[in-house]
């Protein structure tokens, strides 16, 4: 268990959890460890619209640079992006500044090795050894071997024009919505869907540094699902901060989550004999219904710990084509080391195109099995996890359900939280059943709270 990196970066309130120090030391430490053979690394940051990403860009970049690395700067743009320019253009390392679907006064440093994949936890065990000054202070570069910081907006640009490439068909007489959450993807997306021809309507693309997620993007889809109606689009598609994510909405105005993408795509690849190993990679948090669906396709489901590093992992070592979260995180490896918003709704139009198909359509045959998720703010996760009380809770929840349903106790990878998933028939019974994990766990708050008074 790291101390500082969990399963998507180090994460949390810039300017308390996360602070500039922190950014320097990770830059310092970096631009020594990849130039320690005695030339100068290359590393590439991208950020997203948070106001105090720009505090980090610079923090970092000023650590690099002392430790003899050149800095090369994409600017504000997505996680993926920095993950293609990563593993494309030869640099040892890729760092996205982003804190994805938190609010604004949060921020994070995700890491990517020179394939573009998440760093090795090898690496982040020796920056986390770093930071609290177990290994000894690492030299500063002199003369000539300082670093340099490098504007780089060009690795956007090709990185826009690869997401184009990639579509085989015009999305001409398309009117499609694209919902930006005021974060990365506000110019991006726009540009891609422009140069295929859709006609595009936009929200969440005015970010002023405090609006990021705000009542748009991915964790906010009814804002979309009333676009699509009231404009009579096509489809609308909405992506998190970082723009890794992706979620859609059909042209009733019906929410498309990543397991329904998950199941259209598969099937799509599956008829023209392309989803190589017959098999998909997800998490257990994937709806039921989605794994039914599979079934009844013939499709076989990996099935790995929550996290997109995971899914992707499992596709690497598989050699399995689709993967991804019901949250959106949609990874194409053909095509992408990480998940990629903006790729996966080139995709959905792929396949609506080529079926001449809606959304709705595509989607229909999966039946989605009602869904609640609850969260519950902890201060030691492992405790409650392992106590007596709220497993005895699961264990009920799961003889009542049966073969009817499931129920799912996880921590939170980004935040002090504790989830409880449970799906069953109805919302009703779902609603009962997550309540007497949540009552379970809450419990245990009271008596840690009892138990510190008594102290006093």
């Amino acid at each position: 268990m790291t101390k500082y990196f969990g399963t998507d970066g180090f994460r949390g309130e810039a300017g308390e959890d996360l602070t500039a120090p922190h950014a320097f030391a990770i830059g310092r430490f970096l631009g020594y460890y990849f130039g320690r053979e005695g030339r100068a690394c290359r590393v590439v940051i991208g950020k997203d619209t948070r106001r105090s990403s720009y505090m980090f860009e610079s923090a970092l970049s000023a650590g690099l640079t002392a430790s003899g690395a050149d800095a090369h700067l994409l600017h504000v743009t997505t996680t993926p992006c920095v993950s293609y320019i990563t593993r494309t253009e030869g640099f040892d390392c890729g760092i996205m500044i982003s804190a994805s679907h938190n609010p604004y006064y949060d921020n994070g440093i995700k890491l990517f090795n020179a394939a573009g994949e998440k760093m090795e936890d090898a690496v982040i065990e020796k920056i986390e050894a770093y930071l609290d000054g177990d290994i000894p202070e690492v030299p500063f570069a002199h003369r000539e071997h300082i670093g340099r910081t490098v504007d780089y907006i060009q690795g956007r640009r090709r990185y826009i024009a690869y997401l184009t490439s990639l579509a085989i068909r015009s999305f001409k007489g398309k009117r499609i919505g694209l919902d930006c959450a005021n974060g990365s993807t506000w110019q991006t997306a726009k540009n891609v869907f422009d140069a295929l021809g859709a006609e595009t309507f936009v929200i969440g693309n005015h970010p002023d540094g405090t609006n990021i997620n705000a009542g748009f993007g991915s964790t906010c889809m009814g804002c979309m699902q009333k676009f699509v109606l009231e404009n009579q689009l096509d489809a609308g598609f909405s992506f998190d901060g970082d723009g890794d994510r992706c979620l859609a909405v059909d042209e009733k105005g019906n929410l498309i989550t990543g397991d329904h993408i998950l199941y259209l795509y598969a099937r799509y690849m599956k008829e023209r004999g392309k989803l190589e190993n017959n098999t998909v990679v997800t998490t257990v948090m994937a709806n039921l219904g989605l794994f039914r669906a599979f079934d009844e396709l013939d499709i076989h489901c990996e099935i790995t710990a929550v996290g997109d590093r995971y899914v992707y992992e499992c596709m690497r070592d598989g050699g399995h084509l689709l993967g991804g979260e019901q949250s959106g995180h949609i990874i194409f490896s053909k095509y992408a080391t990480t998940g990629d918003g903006v790729l996966t709704a080139i995709k959905v139009m792929q396949v609506m195109l080529s079926r001449n198909q809606t959304l709705s359509e595509l989607a229909a045959p999966m039946r989605v099995f009602p869904q609640v998720l609850k969260n519950v703010v902890v201060a030691d996760k492992e405790q409650g996890m392992a106590d007596a009380g709220v497993l005895a809770a699961v264990a009920e929840v799961e003889k009542r359900l049966g073969n009817a349903g499931r129920v799912l106790l996880r921590p939170s990878g980004t935040e002090p939280l504790l989830r409880v998933m449970v799906e069953a028939g109805t919302v009703e019974e779902c609603h009962a059943c997550a309540d007497l994990v949540v009552d379970a766990l809450n419990q245990v708050i009271a008596n840690n709270a009892n138990h510190e008074l008594n102290k006093v």
